[in-house]
């Protein structure tokens, strides 16, 4: 499903944008309105972050959202809630974002299947290798959403091929080694990692790790599919308040 809404996207538009929020950071009033202001900005795709206590694969600012969040006394059943409200009032995809213990304390099956109901479309689960992922991807398949993998810098051609092959809707590469947030330079260096991309998977890809700016989303222009902005969005909610983050991710494409 996935995949056809972003190549049918991007018939129209030239480079796509997902960002991400923080389910329950600063509050799920403020989470939901971040929500409708990045859909009324022109976001074509949104992670919703189930906070964990150990998120390995995000920098300082995400993981201290998370950290913040699950202090306030968030749980996955009120994420579960806000996703099946976000979905049900945003005509986007919206996929889910958090690590495998998440699912297996819930029980893999349930969540997924609960996932479906709430009107999910896929999941990004970094720490679920697809070899160590039987009951992981047996779910997705049999509930329909789309098990989103992730290609690295430091992977392999041979390493892409595997993950391509379980991979659906898209594939997630991260632009750089290291945690979220920090800042990326989009030099030439990266033409070739993408092209290795490229070469292992027909899917469309997605790009994250240090997007922040409408130059870095310009630089990604026919590079990839999709931009991803995680971070930046946060400082923006922290620095000046939810209404400058629609104004930060219009400003994205211009």
């Amino acid at each position: 499903m996935l995949e056809s809404y972003i190549r049918s996207r991007r018939q129209e538009k030239d480079i796509l944008l997902m960002t991400h929020i923080v389910l329950g950071y600063p509050d799920f009033e403020t989470s939901l309105a971040l929500v409708e202001t990045m859909v009324q900005a022109g976001v074509d795709l949104m992670e919703l972050q189930i906070p964990f206590s150990e998120p390995i694969a995000d920098g300082p600012v995400i993981a201290r959202a998370c950290q913040k969040a699950l202090e306030r006394g968030v749980t996955v059943r009120r994420c579960l809630e806000a996703a099946h409200e976000a979905a049900a009032n945003n005509d986007i995809p919206f996929l889910f974002m958090s690590y495998f213990n998440i699912l297996f304390k819930y029980g893999t099956d349930a969540f997924v299947q609960r996932a479906r109901e709430a009107g999910i479309k896929g999941a990004i689960v970094p720490d679920v290798p697809p070899e160590e992922g039987d009951e992981y991807l047996t779910a997705m398949t049999a509930h329909g959403l789309d098990p989103i993998f992730i290609f690295a810098p430091t992977s392999t051609d041979d390493r892409m091929k595997i993950v391509a092959r379980h991979a659906r809707g898209f594939v997630y590469c991260v632009a750089r080694k290291g945690v979220t947030g920090e800042k990326t330079e989009f030099s030439r260096d990266l033409d070739g990692y993408l092209a290795r991309c490229r070469r292992a998977t027909e899917l469309p890809l997605a790009l994250g790790f240090g997007v922040s700016s409408p130059e870095d989303v310009d630089a990604l222009r026919g590079r990839v599919d999709i931009a991803v902005v995680g971070s930046q969005a946060i400082r923006v909610l922290e620095d000046k308040g939810a209404a400058a983050v629609g104004e930060f991710i219009a400003g994205l494409r211009k």
